[in-house]
């Protein structure tokens, strides 16, 4: 067996070598990429609808980004409150159409639509007349309006984060409809379309030979095949090379069963590990006495928690990057300030702040059923039992977990996850921690005036000061509000076939080609 401390300082090592596997300037184009998954990770390939990681990775190979298209960055009017993108010439369709701004209103008006309950849909409820779309009210918003190459959105408010949620949209055909299930195949801008889908069985994409940006794209397209049926089906024919990349969890390329590390290193050919954006933590709910206006005691689990083992009862040190912030490590503005012990609890200093606070001394602790949530909320229960504190543990199914959670269940600790859906600080910070978001997003239901305008006030910045604006409020969160326990961000894992290379140091579909 492969020493431990070795793969783990191969990880390190190969994570903060950038180069270390990135794109090779001779890549081979041309053949056809073969993936696998189950049927149920993949979802709907329509952009106003994807929502799984496997579904985006497919999608983002399809999918020509307003990002992309912009010639600049937009022009923002003087109140925050207008975005004019003017758009570049030269991006296609796969059938020869132009993109023109009005696919991207069409793109925004296709996620307000009444009944199709797009997942992108909140963040954009602030464009004007976005209530009234979204209510079937009208069939566009008001706010979004496209002439020629300028695309303009009018908010209802300012929206400084606005630029970075413009990023999931896609060029779509003006016409295209709405179709709550999703549309199968239509026509894309980006380097692949989907040519042919068949729900449950197979999907097929083709180069987009009028594709007008400079995105790499190598191979003259996928295959995907949805009848896996299970992890372990979808690794072993990678491994084995009757595919040659797939969709799994993190559980299963880590199991030690498998082997993956000791078979084929780190980051070297064909098994991959990068940082990831998934947080793992656990909210200290501060509207119930235990932890209301006791910032002490919220300290003092900080300290207390063994975030170290708890990855140990997990998938091991390859699982996650460790962390005692709440920023993912790898976002604009994160800054390490090492506020909490990572390898083992601080029993003493949690002892000296939890003296006095307990308050009783009863805690309870929401989780999920599924491994290993039940072994995490046993290894708390036993470090918070140290500094006073019984914890009674209730563990609910994950189907119904968010639903009780959500709607002020009597919890006082609970395993709270957070992935975001963009690349800006905002989407963490202000979406887990702003008093608004209670009753939604805020599982620490966490309500500090302070912090409310501090966290709005960084909002409303632009560029550099934005982000060294989040990276001193994540300090102060953390450190001296601790409304939540942070315990790691994953990594992200994958597995590639021996034919496989231009694997890029964040795995990039779109960009891989075929030796």
């Amino acid at each position: 067996m492969l020493c431990i401390g070795v793969v783990v300082a191969a990880l390190f090592q190969a994570i903060t070598d950038a180069g270390a596997h990135g794109s090779i300037p001779t890549a081979r184009s041309g053949g056809v990429f073969r993936i696998v998954a189950r049927s149920a990770d993949v979802g709907p390939l329509d952009p106003a609808l994807e929502y799984t990681a496997a579904s985006s990775a497919l999608v983002d190979t399809t999918c020509a980004r307003l990002t992309e298209v912009v010639a600049s960055s937009p022009r923002v009017s003087r109140d925050g409150r207008t975005y004019t993108f003017a758009l570049r010439n030269g991006f296609r369709f796969s059938n020869g159409t132009p993109v023109r701004a009005s696919a991207y209103a069409r793109a925004i008006n296709r996620v307000l639509a009444p009944g199709i309950d797009s997942p992108f849909a909140p963040y954009f409820r602030d464009v004007v007349g976005a209530k009234e779309t979204l209510a079937g009210k009208t069939p566009a918003a008001a706010g979004v309006s496209a002439r020629g190459n300028t695309f303009v959105v009018r908010l209802e408010r300012a929206v400084p984060d606005f630029p970075a949620r413009t990023d999931f949209l896609c060029a779509v055909p003006p016409t295209l409809p709405v179709d709550p299930e999703g549309v199968g195949a239509f026509p894309a801008a980006g380097p692949y379309y989907i040519a042919e889908y068949r729900a449950a069985e197979k999907i097929v994409l083709r180069r987009n030979r009028f594709y007008g940006g400079k995105r790499p794209h190598h191979v003259d397209g996928f295959t995907v095949d949805l009848r896996a049926s299970s992890f372990d089906e979808v690794l072993d024919r990678v491994e084995d090379g009757r595919a040659d990349w797939g969709f799994a969890l993190t559980p299963a390329y880590l199991d030690p069963d498998r082997g993956l590390a000791a078979k084929y290193g780190i980051n070297k050919s064909q098994f991959f590990l990068t940082p990831g954006f998934t947080f793992r933590g656990y909210a200290l709910n501060t509207s119930r006495p235990l932890f209301k206006n006791n910032l002490r005691l919220r300290r003092a689990v900080s300290f207390a928690i063994d975030r170290s083992a708890l990855r140990r009862a997990g998938g091991g040190p390859l699982e996650s990057r460790l962390t005692d912030q709440y920023l993912p490590p790898t976002m604009k503005g994160f800054r390490d300030a090492r506020i909490y012990p990572l390898q083992g609890p601080d029993l003493a200093r949690a002892r000296q702040l939890a003296r006095g606070q307990t308050r009783g001394g009863k805690a309870v602790l929401y989780t999920v059923d599924t491994h290993p949530h039940p072994s995490f909320a046993q290894s708390i229960r036993q470090d918070l039992a140290k500094i006073g504190l019984d914890v009674q543990i209730k563990v609910i199914p994950q189907p119904a977990y968010f639903g009780k959670f959500g709607a002020s269940g009597p919890y006082d600790i609970g395993f709270a996850p957070w992935l975001a859906d963009y690349d800006d600080p905002y989407s963490v910070l202000n979406v887990l921690l702003d008093g608004r978001f209670v009753g939604s997003t805020n599982w620490a239901r966490f309500d500090s005036t302070e912090y409310n305008r501090l966290l709005r006030r960084t909002a409303r910045l632009r560029g550099a000061a934005r982000y060294r604006a989040y990276g001193d409020l994540d300090v102060r969160l953390a450190r001296d509000a601790a409304p939540i326990v942070a315990i790691d961000y994953l990594n992200e894992p994958t597995l590639v076939s021996k034919r496989v290379g231009c694997v890029t140091p964040v795995f990039d579909l779109t960009a891989v080609c075929l030796k």
